[in-house]
C-alpha cells in the first residue's frame, strides 16, 4: 500500500499531521500482512507494534484501537483501487476501447491487491458500525466510477438502449467480476491467464452492454 488516506475521525494524540500519517502507514503496512497472514482476530496490538518497529505505547499514539488500524487498512485499499480506475479514466478516449481500458486497469488492481481485497471481505465485519458503513461507502464509490463511464457512452450513442437502471446494475456486475478473480483465483488462474481472464470477462461485459 503506496498511500494511506487522512482519516480525521480516527483520534490521534499527536499534533503534527505528517508525522501522523508517517507512522500510521507504517503501522498499517506492518498489520495488514499480519492480518492476512494470521487473521484480524489472531492478531495483537503488542504484535503489530513490534512488526512495526515501534513500542506498544507509541502505536497508542496514532490508534486507540486494533479496529482502528483495520479501518485504516480498508481506506487505504479503497483508494488505492480507487486511484487506478480513475487514472485509466483519464488516459482513456471514446468508444468501447475506453470501456475495455477502464475494466482493464480494474481487473490488474484487483489481482494486485487480491490478498488485500480478500481481507476487506473476510475482517471488515469485525469493524464498529459507522466504519463498515464507511467500507460499504467507499465501495460504492468505486461502483460509481463505472456508472459514469458507462453513463458517458449511453450518451454518447456508444452503447446505445441503456436505462439508468440498466447502467447501475452493469457497473456492479464489472466490480463483482473484479472481485471474482480474488474469490475463485484458486480455481481461474490453473485454466486461465489473467490476459485471458480480463479479454474474455471483458468480451462478456461489452455484449451485456449491447442492446
Amino acid at each position: 500500500m503506496q498511500e494511506l488516506i487522512r482519516t480525521k475521525d480516527i483520534p490521534t494524540q499527536v499534533k503534527d499531521p505528517d508525522l501522523v500519517q508517517r507512522r500510521r502507514r507504517q503501522i498499517a503496512d506492518a498489520a495488514v500482512q499480519l492480518f492476512i497472514a494470521r487473521g484480524f482476530h489472531k492478531t495483537t496490538t503488542r504484535q503489530i507494534a513490534r512488526a512495526s518497529g515501534i513500542s506498544i505505547g507509541s502505536l497508542y499514539e496514532y490508534f486507540a484501537s486494533k479496529e482502528d488500524i483495520l479501518y485504516m487498512v480498508c481506506e487505504s485499499i479503497h483508494a488505492e483501487v480507487e486511484r487506478g480506475v480513475t487514472e485509466a479514466m483519464s488516459r482513456t478516449t471514446a468508444g468501447h476501447a475506453a470501456l475495455a481500458g477502464v475494466i482493464r486497469e480494474y481487473f490488474m488492481v484487483c489481482h494486485r491487491m487480491s490478498d488485500f481485497i480478500l481481507l476487506i471481505y473476510q475482517e471488515s465485519q469485525s469493524l464498529p458500525s459507522q466504519w463498515q458503513q464507511r467500507v460499504l461507502e467507499n465501495e460504492l464509490r468505486i461502483t460509481g466510477l463505472f456508472v459514469e463511464v458507462l453513463a458517458r457512452l449511453s450518451a454518447s450513442g456508444e452503447l446505445q438502449g441503456l436505462e439508468e437502471q440498466d447502467i447501475e446494475l452493469a457497473a456492479h456486475n464489472i466490480v463483482v467480476l473484479g472481485h471474482k478473480w480474488t474469490f475463485r483465483r484458486w480455481y481461474l488462474a490453473r485454466h486461465y491467464s489473467l490476459e485471458d481472464y480480463i479479454r474474455l470477462q471483458t468480451k462478456f461485459i461489452l455484449k451485456m452492454c449491447a442492446k
